[in-house]
Formats: C-alpha cells, structure tokens, sequence
C-alpha cells in the first residue's frame, strides 16, 4: 500500500495501543457526522454530493486543478511524517501534526488569492505549502536553527503563533488595515484582499479569540475566521470547551457561520472561496468550522492514549481525506494510475530532500537571537548582546589558558 493509504498511515503517539481511560468518564461529544448544518460535497466513500450554493465553484475547477489538489495532500502529508519521525530521531526539539487536517488546510489555502494573507497557528503546515513556503523552512524553526525566515509580504503567509488565538487579533488588525487602504469592495479582482485568521477548536475559549470577533464584527472586516475542530484541544474535548457548536458562536458577532467537513477538500475549499470572496467585497467577516479529527499527538510532547479511545481513532480512519479524494478522482476518470503513481515518486523524493536538509542545517550564531527583535536599534537589545557576548567570550579565554 501507499502511504496515501488509510492503513499504511503509520501510528503516531502511540494512538493504537490500549487506553485506560472509561468511555463513561468521557463528556458527550459533538455529532460524529458533524450534525445536518455541515456542508460536505464528498462523503467518505468518495461519492459526490451536489450543492446549489457551492456547486459552481467547484465546477470550475479544471482537471489539473483537481489533480494539483490531491498532490498537494500526498505531499503535505509526506512532510508531516519524515518530520515525526525526524523529531522522533532527536533532530527537532518538537513537532505539531497535521495528519487528518490535510485537506482543511489545503482546500483552505488553495482557496486564497495571491494578495491575501493568513495569519497560522502552529499546525498549519498545509496553508503554509499552498502559499509556497518551502517546508524546510517551518522544519528549521520547529529544528530550532531559525525564527521562521520566510518573509511574509512574498507568501501572504505570517509567522506561526505560539500563542494560543492571539493570531486572531493579529489578522483582524491587519484586515483592518486592508480595510483603510483602500483594497476592499473595489470590484478589482486584483486589489481586493482579505484574511484567513487560524485557529484550533480550543483557541475558541481563549478571550484573544472572542476580542477579535468584536472588532471583526464592530467594523466589518475582510477576515475569514477559519477554526479546524480537530474534536480536542490537547487532552480536553469540545464538551469543556463550549456547549454550543463552534460554528453558531459567529451568530452573537453579528456575522455568518458555517460549519463544513473539514475532510473533505472539495467542500472546504468551496465554502472558503465563498468566504473569501465574501470578505473582499466589502460584506464583513465569517467563521468557517472545519470539523476535522487530529489523528496523531497534539505535538510530539504529548500522548493521546491517555485520554482518548482507540475506537474513537478508528471510525476517523475511514474518514481519510486523501483516500475519499483519491476515489473519486478514480472514480471520475480526472487520474489514472501513472498519475497516482507519479505522485508517490515525487513524495519518495521529496521525504529523502527533508531527510537529507534537515541533518545538514548549519547550526546557527547564537547571537543571532538578539537580531531583528525590533524594526529599529534598540539600547538595551544592544547592551544585551554585549554582554552575551563577552559571556560567551571569556570561555575561549579560559580554554586557551589552560
């Protein structure tokens, strides 16, 4: 089997082992199905699902594009697993997963337009890819040998933030200042921009989160609040993160919410496209809920056997983003197998580039943490720095004493 393949997805965390953890102990969980609000336009069996509102959308989609899609997810996917296991090895100090949320992130980024910008997390590694940074760069600041150098004005892409929701604000005050420049509701396809603020299902509880809906709502800002319901917010599951489904918390903001199967990438990019283009004509901000499962650790410090079931784990497996596209792309004739096999040469050569980049990266200066910490000079930055310096100096003079 490949590694597109439900059951050739390796475990991680050790999620398939036996859980102590009594299923009568466990808070009621949200509809497995996602609840009839969810928009889906591809089931789990590969079988499509017509929609009058996002129908058109999709259907302009051209075949390349269709397979570019699925080549980002194999990919993306690809990364994902050379960098748990590269993490596992000793060679990043961590790692946050995104196995099972591939195709939230992709159909997500892949619905952005060249001038707008995302505001991530710390998981969003498939946006990342769909806007062209190259992965080694998130692998070097997760390696610890960089402060996420890529530069944001070339990729719409903002650095990843630590802190749970506060890219919520971030992005809302950047929509904003879209809003004041001029690029919004000007009809020019080309000018008009808009934001994609991320955020887990857990961020929802975060006061940074809601503070940004108020500004959103308050000045009707060009933001797509885009939340990936992966069921738990490290050990805690929704049910102590909030009684009603995330999507219907946009109501008491005064704009639109939506709820879609964040597995399946025809329908997030869809309603995405939707939002976007919502957003940049001038009507305000949305929140989209992709309801997603994180099928490993929440990052490679944590271990999930000890609060969720194996079952629960296995009934998501069938849910598999890329098996569900990869059928219907079968299924309608759009790939054959030299394509799907083209593809797997290009995730073997690429999980050798991240291998091989990954050991090679120089270590960096370590003065270099007292750089780019303000735009302009800073005094006690500088003083900081001599010090450190002359710190670090006097063990060469020690050495060469002795």
């Amino acid at each position: 089997m490949s590694d597109t393949d439900v059951a050739a997805t390796p475990p991680l965390g050790g999620m398939d082992h036996h859980v102590s953890v009594d299923p009568a102990a466990v808070p009621p969980r949200a509809a497995a199905d996602g609840g009839p609000d969810m928009v889906q336009l591809l089931t789990p069996e590969g079988e499509r699902v017509a929609h009058p509102e996002y129908d058109e959308i999709v259907d302009a989609l051209s075949h390349d594009d269709l397979r570019g899609l699925y080549r980002d997810l194999v990919l993306i996917r690809r990364v994902d697993q050379e960098a748990t296991a590269l993490q596992r090895q000793g060679e990043l100090g961590l790692w946050a997963s995104l196995l099972g949320q591939e195709a939230a992130q992709i159909g997500a980024g892949r619905a952005m337009r060249t001038q707008d910008h995302a505001f991530p997390g710390y998981r969003e590694h498939g946006i990342a890819w769909a806007r062209g940074v190259d992965p080694m760069r998130l692998i070097a600041m997760y390696r610890g040998v960089d402060k996420g150098a890529w530069d944001p004005a070339d990729h719409g892409f903002h650095p990843y933030t630590i802190v749970i929701g506060n890219q919520s604000l971030l992005g809302t005050g950047y929509a904003m200042g879209i809003q004041r420049d001029g690029a919004v509701g000007t009809g020019d396809p080309d000018r008009d921009a808009a934001v994609i603020a991320c955020m887990g299902d857990g961020a929802t509880a975060q006061g940074d989160n809601n503070e940004s809906f108020v500004f959103a709502g308050v000045y009707n800002s060009p933001v797509v609040f885009f939340c990936q319901n992966n069921q738990w917010a490290i050990s805690e599951p929704n049910a102590r993160q909030t009684r009603a489904p995330i999507y219907k918390r946009a109501d008491g903001f005064g704009f639109p919410g939506i709820r879609v199967d964040g597995n399946d990438i025809l329908g997030v990019y869809a309603v995405t496209t939707a939002m976007l283009d919502r957003a940049r004509s001038g009507e305000g901000p949305s929140l989209i809920e992709a309801f997603t499962y994180r099928m490993a650790a929440h990052t490679t410090s944590d271990d999930p056997t000890k609060y969720r079931v194996s079952a629960e784990v296995e009934v998501w497996k069938l849910r598999d983003p890329i098996a569900r596209y990869k059928r219907w792309l079968m299924s309608e004739g759009i790939a054959d197998a030299d394509f799907f096999e083209s593809v797997e040469r290009e995730s073997d050569e690429l999980g050798e580039k991240v291998r091989s980049s990954t050991v090679s990266m120089p270590d960096p200066d370590v003065n270099d943490i007292f750089d780019q910490v303000y735009v302009e000079p800073h005094r006690q930055v500088e003083d900081d720095k001599a010090t450190f310096t002359a710190y670090l100096d006097s063990f060469e003079t020690t050495t060469e004493g002795a």
